[in-house]
């Protein structure tokens, strides 16, 4: 196998021939896995990350000869400026990056740490992303450089959906495809019922709101289009599971939080209710203070931030509401942190002590 030594732990095989390449001392990979983001809000950045998201069979299953005129010569001419005008919105412009981009480094920086404390440099903690830089593909080709013949994989969604966790693994399995002498792998499973996430959530309502408490806690979750939930996709239930623990962990009565979905594309039906359309319906109902928590983002990004902290506000605001309180993404939290570290761990077994 022809790897690029690395002086201080290179190693040759016993009886191996002079011209055998050296070889990395063996690691344990764990990549963690985010959605994905552009590399800029200007149009030509735009297109390539929609592009290559739309075109995804998983999110968009029509038939290609179908969907791919439509795409290409009308939603990629039109949405780039769109979308480009709400990622400019929310951008870091001191890092020129998104938001998602610089919370996934913190994470995987405070990863790398909590690691580091457990298993010294035998684990290596890296990222990527389904959609844009750095590519599964680029992350799995860095580990099995440095040495990784064994992978923990971990996508970043609490709940499993196919548009979201089952395509990262697509393409994580592709990227190891390619690979000459491919390692092992192993799958972390979705962690939304899990009790130390649970309790991670909740302390963030309870700091956010710090002892108040709002008429109304809306979870809004990513949506999707009804009919996959008829094909057998478990979003739609693991989403009122997480809803339902968080309530009951907080100790509240059933009617003090609401499930509803957001980010409705095209004309299928979608998950309802809408998030957009049900805080409006709130506000005129006289619940005029709300907050909303996103439990299906480990991060947040262009759905929360300017969606749900633009969008759904106003049309919150629009209807007679005034007290809106959006509580943040777990991000980069400590309580986070210690519970992607326990599901690493416990995927480790048996490979490390």
């Amino acid at each position: 196998m022809s790897q690029p030594s690395r002086p201080h732990d290179a190693r040759r095989p016993e009886h191996a021939p002079p011209d055998h390449p050296t070889l990395p001392q063996p690691k344990i990979g764990v990549l963690v896995a985010n959605l994905g983001t552009p590399d800029g809000h200007d149009y030509w950045s735009m297109r390539r990350y929609l592009n290559e998201f739309l075109s995804d069979k998983r999110v968009i299953d029509y038939p290609a000869w179908k969907w791919q005129p439509l795409l290409q010569t009308v939603i990629l001419t039109k949405r780039p400026f769109t979308s480009g005008a709400n990622y400019k919105l929310i951008w870091n412009n001191e890092a020129d990056e998104s938001p998602l981009m610089t919370i996934t480094k913190q994470k995987v920086a405070k990863l790398r740490e909590t690691c580091a404390a457990r298993w010294g440099d035998r684990v290596m903690v890296d990222f990527c992303m389904r959609y844009g830089n750095p590519s599964t593909q680029s992350a799995v080709e860095r580990m099995v450089k440095a040495g990784c013949d064994r992978i923990v994989f971990l996508p970043m969604y609490p709940q499993y959906a196919g548009a979201t966790w089952a395509t990262a693994n697509d393409q994580f399995f592709r990227a190891l495809m390619t690979q000459k002498w491919q390692p092992s792998a192993r799958i972390c499973p979705p962690y939304f019922d899990r009790p130390d996430y649970i309790e991670a959530l909740a302390q963030s309502v309870e700091r956010t709101l710090a002892g108040r408490r709002p008429q109304k806690l809306v979870a809004s979750y990513h949506g999707m289009p009804v009919r996959y939930l008829r094909e057998g996709d478990p979003y739609y239930c693991q989403c009122h599971k997480t809803t339902r623990l968080l309530r009951e962990r907080l100790g509240w009565d059933e009617d003090a939080i609401d499930t509803s979905f957001q980010s409705v594309f095209g004309s299928e039906e979608w998950l309802r209710p809408y998030t957009v359309e049900h805080v409006a319906e709130l506000a005129r109902r006289g619940i005029t203070d709300i907050a909303v928590i996103s439990p299906a983002f480990s991060a947040d990004c262009i759905e929360t931030l300017e969606e749900i902290n633009g969008e759904i506000r106003e049309a919150f605001e629009a209807a007679g509401g005034h007290g809106f309180t959006y509580i943040p993404c777990l991000n980069d939290d400590d309580a986070h942190i210690q519970v992607l570290t326990e599901v690493i761990a416990e995927n480790l077994a048996g490979w490390v002590n």
